[in-house]
Protein backbone atom coordinates (compact mmCIF):
# COMPACT_ATOMS: atom_id res chain seq x y z
CA UNK A 1 0.00 0.00 0.00
CA UNK A 2 2.94 2.36 0.50
CA UNK A 3 3.80 1.87 -3.17
CA UNK A 4 0.29 3.03 -4.06
CA UNK A 5 0.72 6.12 -1.89
CA UNK A 6 4.03 6.89 -3.60
CA UNK A 7 2.34 6.64 -7.01
CA UNK A 8 -0.56 8.80 -5.84
CA UNK A 9 1.77 11.59 -4.70
CA UNK A 10 3.99 11.34 -7.78
CA UNK A 11 1.00 11.97 -10.05
CA UNK A 12 -0.19 15.06 -8.13
CA UNK A 13 0.03 18.40 -9.91
CA UNK A 14 1.76 20.21 -7.04
CA UNK A 15 3.48 19.28 -3.76
CA UNK A 16 0.56 20.85 -1.84
CA UNK A 17 -1.96 18.67 -3.65
CA UNK A 18 0.29 15.65 -3.08
CA UNK A 19 0.25 16.37 0.65
CA UNK A 20 -3.54 16.71 0.65
CA UNK A 21 -3.91 13.41 -1.22
CA UNK A 22 -1.52 11.70 1.18
CA UNK A 23 -3.50 12.95 4.19
CA UNK A 24 -6.78 11.86 2.60
CA UNK A 25 -5.38 8.40 1.92
CA UNK A 26 -4.21 8.13 5.54
CA UNK A 27 -7.62 9.31 6.74
CA UNK A 28 -9.24 6.51 4.75
CA UNK A 29 -6.87 3.93 6.20
CA UNK A 30 -7.53 5.21 9.74
CA UNK A 31 -11.27 4.91 9.12
CA UNK A 32 -10.65 1.35 7.94
CA UNK A 33 -8.79 0.59 11.18
CA UNK A 34 -11.62 2.08 13.23
CA UNK A 35 -14.02 -0.24 11.43
CA UNK A 36 -11.85 -3.23 12.25
CA UNK A 37 -11.84 -2.20 15.90
CA UNK A 38 -15.66 -2.03 15.94
CA UNK A 39 -15.66 1.71 16.57
CA UNK A 40 -18.40 2.49 14.06
CA UNK A 41 -20.92 0.64 16.22
CA UNK A 42 -20.62 3.44 18.76
CA UNK A 43 -19.35 6.44 16.78
CA UNK A 44 -20.91 8.70 14.17
CA UNK A 45 -18.72 10.48 11.63
CA UNK A 46 -19.42 14.20 11.13
CA UNK A 47 -17.67 17.44 10.21
CA UNK A 48 -15.75 18.58 7.15
CA UNK A 49 -13.95 15.33 6.38
CA UNK A 50 -17.25 13.44 6.58
CA UNK A 51 -18.63 15.88 4.03
CA UNK A 52 -15.63 15.24 1.78
CA UNK A 53 -15.83 11.44 1.99
CA UNK A 54 -19.61 11.13 1.83
CA UNK A 55 -20.61 13.92 -0.54
CA UNK A 56 -17.46 14.94 -2.43
CA UNK A 57 -17.36 18.56 -1.28
CA UNK A 58 -14.62 20.20 -3.41
CA UNK A 59 -12.18 20.92 -0.63
CA UNK A 60 -9.67 18.91 1.34
CA UNK A 61 -9.99 18.49 5.09
CA UNK A 62 -7.63 17.81 7.98
CA UNK A 63 -9.36 16.11 10.92
CA UNK A 64 -11.54 13.08 11.61
CA UNK A 65 -14.44 14.11 13.86
CA UNK A 66 -16.87 11.77 15.60
CA UNK A 67 -19.59 11.76 18.23
CA UNK A 68 -20.23 8.93 20.68
CA UNK A 69 -23.85 8.03 19.92
CA UNK A 70 -24.36 4.39 20.96
CA UNK A 71 -23.09 1.74 23.35
CA UNK A 72 -20.81 3.87 25.54
CA UNK A 73 -19.89 0.71 27.46
CA UNK A 74 -18.22 -0.63 24.29
CA UNK A 75 -16.30 2.59 23.59
CA UNK A 76 -12.53 2.07 23.84
CA UNK A 77 -10.52 5.05 22.60
CA UNK A 78 -7.13 3.58 23.43
CA UNK A 79 -8.14 0.27 21.88
CA UNK A 80 -9.02 2.04 18.64
CA UNK A 81 -5.60 3.68 18.61
CA UNK A 82 -3.92 0.31 19.16
CA UNK A 83 -5.72 -1.06 16.10
CA UNK A 84 -4.56 1.93 14.03
CA UNK A 85 -1.00 1.40 15.23
CA UNK A 86 -1.09 -2.33 14.48
CA UNK A 87 -2.40 -1.83 10.95
CA UNK A 88 0.13 0.83 9.96
CA UNK A 89 3.12 -0.87 11.60
CA UNK A 90 2.30 -4.00 9.57
CA UNK A 91 3.08 -1.94 6.46
CA UNK A 92 6.29 -0.40 7.85
CA UNK A 93 4.91 3.04 8.62
CA UNK A 94 6.60 4.87 11.49
CA UNK A 95 3.99 6.47 13.72
CA UNK A 96 3.28 7.56 17.23
CA UNK A 97 0.42 9.25 19.05
CA UNK A 98 -0.16 12.40 21.04
CA UNK A 99 -3.22 11.63 23.15
CA UNK A 100 -5.52 13.67 25.37
CA UNK A 101 -8.46 11.68 26.70
CA UNK A 102 -8.88 13.39 30.07
CA UNK A 103 -11.69 15.69 28.96
CA UNK A 104 -15.11 15.19 27.40
CA UNK A 105 -13.70 15.52 23.89
CA UNK A 106 -11.07 12.80 23.38
CA UNK A 107 -8.28 13.80 21.00
CA UNK A 108 -5.36 12.02 19.42
CA UNK A 109 -2.85 13.11 16.80
CA UNK A 110 -1.75 10.16 14.69
CA UNK A 111 1.77 11.27 13.80
CA UNK A 112 3.51 9.78 10.77
CA UNK A 113 7.26 10.31 11.12
CA UNK A 114 9.45 10.52 8.05
CA UNK A 115 6.65 9.86 5.56
CA UNK A 116 6.84 13.29 3.93
CA UNK A 117 10.58 12.77 3.44
CA UNK A 118 10.10 9.23 2.12
CA UNK A 119 7.62 10.47 -0.48
CA UNK A 120 9.82 13.35 -1.58
CA UNK A 121 7.62 16.06 -0.05
CA UNK A 122 10.09 17.29 2.57
CA UNK A 123 13.84 17.70 2.83
CA UNK A 124 13.68 16.91 6.56
CA UNK A 125 13.79 13.25 7.55
CA UNK A 126 12.04 13.83 10.88
CA UNK A 127 9.18 16.02 9.65
CA UNK A 128 5.81 14.77 10.89
CA UNK A 129 2.45 14.67 9.14
CA UNK A 130 -0.38 14.33 11.65
CA UNK A 131 -4.03 13.36 11.34
CA UNK A 132 -6.17 14.43 14.29
CA UNK A 133 -8.98 12.27 15.67
CA UNK A 134 -11.56 14.02 17.84
CA UNK A 135 -14.42 12.23 19.58
CA UNK A 136 -17.10 14.08 21.54
CA UNK A 137 -18.08 11.65 24.29
CA UNK A 138 -21.00 13.85 25.44
CA UNK A 139 -22.48 15.16 22.20
CA UNK A 140 -25.64 17.26 22.05
CA UNK A 141 -28.84 15.26 21.76
CA UNK A 142 -30.93 15.12 18.63
CA UNK A 143 -28.61 13.83 15.90
CA UNK A 144 -30.16 11.50 13.36
CA UNK A 145 -27.81 8.83 12.04
CA UNK A 146 -27.36 7.13 8.69
CA UNK A 147 -24.99 4.51 7.31
CA UNK A 148 -23.22 4.74 3.95
CA UNK A 149 -20.98 2.26 2.15
CA UNK A 150 -18.37 3.76 -0.16
CA UNK A 151 -14.99 3.14 -1.74
CA UNK A 152 -12.30 5.74 -1.11
CA UNK A 153 -8.96 3.99 -1.49
CA UNK A 154 -10.46 1.23 0.68
CA UNK A 155 -13.98 -0.11 1.27
CA UNK A 156 -15.72 1.77 4.08
CA UNK A 157 -19.05 1.36 5.83
CA UNK A 158 -19.56 4.53 7.84
CA UNK A 159 -22.13 5.47 10.45
CA UNK A 160 -22.58 9.23 10.27
CA UNK A 161 -24.86 12.16 10.93
CA UNK A 162 -27.60 12.44 8.32
CA UNK A 163 -27.79 15.40 5.95
CA UNK A 164 -29.95 17.59 8.19
CA UNK A 165 -27.73 16.88 11.20
CA UNK A 166 -24.52 17.61 9.26
CA UNK A 167 -25.92 21.01 8.29
CA UNK A 168 -26.95 21.68 11.89
CA UNK A 169 -23.41 20.94 13.04
CA UNK A 170 -22.02 23.38 10.51
CA UNK A 171 -24.47 26.11 11.53
CA UNK A 172 -23.37 25.64 15.12
CA UNK A 173 -19.72 26.04 14.11
CA UNK A 174 -20.47 29.19 12.11
CA UNK A 175 -22.47 30.75 14.94
CA UNK A 176 -20.35 29.79 17.93
CA UNK A 177 -16.73 29.29 16.89
CA UNK A 178 -14.70 31.96 18.70
CA UNK A 179 -12.20 32.30 15.87
CA UNK A 180 -13.98 31.98 12.52
CA UNK A 181 -12.77 29.48 9.95
CA UNK A 182 -13.15 30.14 6.26
CA UNK A 183 -13.63 26.40 5.76
CA UNK A 184 -16.86 26.60 7.77
CA UNK A 185 -18.11 29.36 5.48
CA UNK A 186 -17.13 27.43 2.36
CA UNK A 187 -18.98 24.37 3.68
CA UNK A 188 -22.04 26.50 4.50
CA UNK A 189 -22.02 27.94 0.97
CA UNK A 190 -21.79 24.40 -0.42
CA UNK A 191 -24.69 23.13 1.70
CA UNK A 192 -26.95 26.03 0.75
CA UNK A 193 -26.05 25.67 -2.93
CA UNK A 194 -27.30 22.08 -3.06
CA UNK A 195 -30.91 22.35 -4.30
CA UNK A 196 -32.04 19.07 -2.72
CA UNK A 197 -30.24 19.36 0.62
CA UNK A 198 -32.39 18.89 3.71
CA UNK A 199 -33.22 21.74 6.06
CA UNK A 200 -31.14 21.76 9.27
CA UNK A 201 -31.93 19.51 12.18
CA UNK A 202 -33.01 22.29 14.53
CA UNK A 203 -33.39 19.99 17.53
CA UNK A 204 -29.70 19.10 17.28
CA UNK A 205 -28.72 22.71 16.59
CA UNK A 206 -30.58 23.99 19.66
CA UNK A 207 -29.07 21.33 21.93
CA UNK A 208 -25.59 22.18 20.58
CA UNK A 209 -26.17 25.89 21.13
CA UNK A 210 -27.34 25.25 24.69
CA UNK A 211 -24.17 23.24 25.39
CA UNK A 212 -22.03 26.16 24.18
CA UNK A 213 -23.81 28.89 26.19
CA UNK A 214 -25.73 30.46 23.32
CA UNK A 215 -27.32 33.68 24.55
CA UNK A 216 -29.87 34.06 21.77
CA UNK A 217 -33.36 32.64 21.31
CA UNK A 218 -34.32 29.13 20.27
CA UNK A 219 -33.73 28.46 16.58
CA UNK A 220 -36.88 27.84 14.54
CA UNK A 221 -37.50 27.59 10.78
CA UNK A 222 -38.29 31.31 10.56
CA UNK A 223 -35.24 32.75 12.35
CA UNK A 224 -32.09 30.64 11.85
CA UNK A 225 -31.20 32.23 8.52
CA UNK A 226 -31.28 35.71 10.04
CA UNK A 227 -28.85 34.80 12.82
CA UNK A 228 -26.46 33.19 10.36
CA UNK A 229 -26.66 36.25 8.09
CA UNK A 230 -25.76 38.52 10.99
CA UNK A 231 -22.77 36.36 11.87
CA UNK A 232 -21.52 36.42 8.28
CA UNK A 233 -21.88 40.19 8.07
CA UNK A 234 -19.47 40.52 11.01
CA UNK A 235 -16.64 38.73 9.18
CA UNK A 236 -13.68 40.24 7.39
CA UNK A 237 -14.23 38.26 4.18
CA UNK A 238 -10.65 38.41 2.91
CA UNK A 239 -9.01 37.67 6.26
CA UNK A 240 -11.52 35.32 7.88
CA UNK A 241 -12.75 33.44 4.82
CA UNK A 242 -10.73 33.61 1.61
CA UNK A 243 -7.30 33.51 3.26
CA UNK A 244 -8.22 30.32 5.13
CA UNK A 245 -9.80 28.35 2.30
CA UNK A 246 -7.22 28.92 -0.43
CA UNK A 247 -4.94 26.06 0.59
CA UNK A 248 -7.80 23.54 0.86
CA UNK A 249 -9.72 23.96 -2.40
CA UNK A 250 -9.58 21.20 -4.99
CA UNK A 251 -9.13 23.85 -7.68
CA UNK A 252 -8.64 27.62 -7.23
CA UNK A 253 -11.77 28.36 -9.29
CA UNK A 254 -13.95 27.39 -6.34
CA UNK A 255 -12.77 30.46 -4.44
CA UNK A 256 -14.68 32.66 -6.89
CA UNK A 257 -17.92 30.92 -5.92
CA UNK A 258 -17.65 31.87 -2.26
CA UNK A 259 -18.93 35.40 -2.69
CA UNK A 260 -20.29 37.16 0.38
CA UNK A 261 -23.19 38.78 -1.46
CA UNK A 262 -24.22 35.49 -3.07
CA UNK A 263 -24.04 33.63 0.22
CA UNK A 264 -26.15 36.22 2.00
CA UNK A 265 -28.71 35.93 -0.80
CA UNK A 266 -28.87 32.17 -0.24
CA UNK A 267 -29.88 32.93 3.35
CA UNK A 268 -32.80 35.17 2.40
Amino acid sequence: MKAYLLKLCAEAETPLIAQHLMREYLQARILQSLQRAGAMQSLAFHGGTALRFLYEIPRYSEDLDFTLEHAPEAYDFRGYLRQIEQDFLAEAYMLDFKINDKRVVHKAFVRFRGLLYELGLSAHQDEVLAVKLEIDTNPPAGAILATTSLKRYVALNLQHHDRASLLAGKLHAVLQRVYPKGRDIFDLWWYLSQPEWDMPNLELLNHALAQSDWQGPVMVPDNWRGFVRRRLEELDWQKDVLHDIQAFLITPEWEMQVDKKKLLELLM
